[in-house]
């Protein structure tokens, strides 16, 4: 693995974007084990696009237009059900003294889809990957597939360093009516807006 791989890699995930938002939602609102979770399932949801790109799926979305448009508006569909959600105070990132008010399961569950719903992620494995893996390589997919673990684990480490820093303040959020009433109000339009983003992105 190269430096040039690391820091790119870091920058990408540093880069605030859906699961970003709901991992630190989830710290924010159930704390730091709601938060890793959140992480879990955000990482997880990584690994459809890895082998897309692997197995070279990815170019289907980068050829067929259908292809990408159906699974662009799925995207869109479930950012904006997050915001409705959020904004009735029902669903993932409601906000709640009560760590346990979720499953697991529904937990990671919701971070798998946040990212699996994401076209432009699979195209981005798909350029991104092959630019690291030595032209000469007698089996190019053995690399992909460490670089891919590598730009797992700095997600997964990345996003419950995101979830920490949330969970810290989230005692001063939950006292608070109209520190929550307004939180609720930006993580539904931090959506709404990612969703719209989703929405207008190309191929």
């Amino acid at each position: 693995m190269s430096i040039e791989f690391f820091l790119t890699s870091l920058v990408v995930v540093l880069t605030p974007g859906t699961g970003v938002l709901y991992t630190m939602g989830a710290g924010l609102t159930r704390g730091t084990r709601a938060g890793v979770v959140a992480a879990v399932g955000c990482t997880l949801g990584i690994v459809p696009h890895m082998m897309a790109a692997i197995t070279g799926l990815a170019a289907l979305l980068h050829t067929s237009a259908l292809a990408f448009q159906v699974l662009k508006y799925l995207g869109v569909a479930y950012l904006l059900y997050l915001a409705w959600s959020m904004l009735r105070e029902t669903g993932t990132l409601t906000v709640s003294p009560d760590t346990e008010t979720r499953s697991t399961a529904r937990v990671v569950t919701s971070g798998v889809l946040i990212n699996i719903l994401n076209p432009k992620l699979t195209i981005f494995f798909f350029a991104f990957l092959p630019q690291f893996v030595h032209a000469g390589a007698s089996n190019p997919v053995l690399p992909m597939i460490q670089l891919s673990a590598v730009f797992m684990a700095l997600t997964f480490v990345v996003f419950v360093g995101y979830a920490k820093l949330a969970s810290l303040v989230r005692h001063h959020v939950i006292s608070r009516p109209r520190v929550l009433t307004w939180m609720r109000r930006t993580f539904a339009g931090a959506f709404v807006a990612l969703g719209v983003r989703l929405a207008l992105a190309e191929r």
